[in-house]
């Protein structure tokens, strides 16, 4: 199960094309839904998101409510458009006295994405570039968000920091399979601790006043997945890689850690590796989760626990020194609507995109054709393991 967007940010709509999709699959338009309006809240967004109202339309691979086993293709309009019709026109001539984007800001694709495509105008770079791609992404993601629940897997997301305000966790990796999926929506930031929630609001508070933005940390926790998902034989095979490949695709993301992460660079081996365990009902298992449920590239059986690094985004409302690509003299960046902080809409991507890789790995272990036999052979491998560990 792959996907593959197009559309610009100020475009008539984001769209994308699910392919790999196994028949019989139940896909809920208002679940998708609910996902898109998620991304788009949290203490600290800007403008765009009071412009925007995300609603998904599926055009194809969808009867009834059940997959066809077909590509699905999904659009999301963007209302914005009606104010950008002249200026983003596929075809045509550009309008007399059209503002080029000449000032590329520090941090973001603008300059480098010009240099590359030979521009001047950075708007050509921006308007892909943006976060707002990410729109099409959680669209897509309700597909293997939906195939792996309907295979008894759990994905989920909270904020652990944003700048400097960060939760108090004494055990990080034993809390983040506990906390309420509840709690952590109803946070402004999605934080399921209620003191650290005000915290990073008032961090927030604080770099809106000063013209700045703010990055932070987030947790993906994946629960009810097999052990043995994945590979150990080749490179492709390994779920660490593909994974971190996934999330280093968002914008913004700075750094992946798998479980205990960097932490375990620091600690001997007793103190990092996880002691193995018989359970007469449960088979093998662990003592501990120091390695976030992923052993030689395969999944334990144990909750996956990913925390993500989000940089501040790089619209600044006190913009930082550029060069203007007309005059190439120094010049402020520009500013385009923003927000102040996005790292709660930043998991929520990421969500969707460990979704798509282990539903793929998924696929690859359980066939791809459809629910019936992928169902079937699911079942299969949970009694052979049973056997194993008697």
């Amino acid at each position: 199960m792959r996907y593959m967007t197009a559309g610009e940010s100020h475009g008539p709509c984001l769209t994308a094309i699910v392919e790999g999709v196994p028949a019989g699959l139940r896909v809920s338009e208002d679940q998708i839904n609910q996902d898109l309006a998620r991304r788009q809240s949290g203490y600290g967004r800007g403008g765009r998101q009071t412009i925007e109202r995300d609603r998904v339309s599926v055009t194809s691979g969808v009867r009834f409510g059940r997959t066809l086993g077909t590509p699905v293709a999904l659009a999301v309009a963007n209302r914005d458009w009606e104010n950008w019709t002249e200026r983003m026109a596929a075809f045509g001539e550009a309008p007399e006295g059209l503002v080029r984007e000449v000032t590329p800001r520090p941090g973001h694709a603008d300059l480098v994405g010009a240099l590359k495509v030979d521009t001047d105008d950075c708007r050509d770079i921006l308007e892909r570039a943006s976060a707002r791609e990410t729109a099409a992404r959680v669209a897509a993601s309700g597909i293997p968000r939906e195939f792996l629940a309907e295979l008894g897997v759990d994905v989920l997301s909270f904020v652990a920091s944003i700048g400097p305000a960060a939760m108090k966790e004494d055990d990080p990796l034993a809390a983040a399979a506990s906390y309420d999926q509840l709690a952590i929506e109803q946070s402004e930031v999605r934080c399921p601790d209620p003191e650290a929630t005000e915290a990073m609001k008032r961090a927030i508070d604080r770099a809106k006043r000063e013209g700045e933005s703010l990055g932070g940390t987030f947790r993906i926790v994946v629960k009810g997945l097999v052990p043995g998902v994945g590979g150990y034989a080749t490179a492709r095979d390994r779920l660490t890689s593909r994974l971190a490949a996934a999330l280093f695709s968002i914008p913004a993301i700075k750094g992946v850690e798998f479980g205990l992460g960097f932490e375990a660079a620091r600690r001997p081996g007793s103190q990092v590796h996880d002691p193995i365990v018989r359970d007469a009902v449960f088979g093998f298992s662990r003592t501990s989760n120091n390695a976030g449920g992923l052993e030689g590239g395969m999944t334990t059986g144990l909750p996956l626990v990913i925390t993500c690094a989000m940089k501040p985004i790089p619209t600044l409302m006190t913009p930082l020194r550029t060069v203007n690509l007309d005059t190439l003299e120094p010049e402020d960046a520009s500013k385009e609507r923003s927000d102040v902080c996005a790292v709660p809409a930043a998991a929520v991507v990421a969500e969707g995109e460990v979704a798509f890789v282990l539903a793929q790995a998924y696929e690859e272990k359980f066939g791809c054709d459809t629910m019936t036999d992928i169902r079937g052979a699911l079942r299969a491998y949970r009694e052979r393991l049973k056997t194993m560990s008697r």
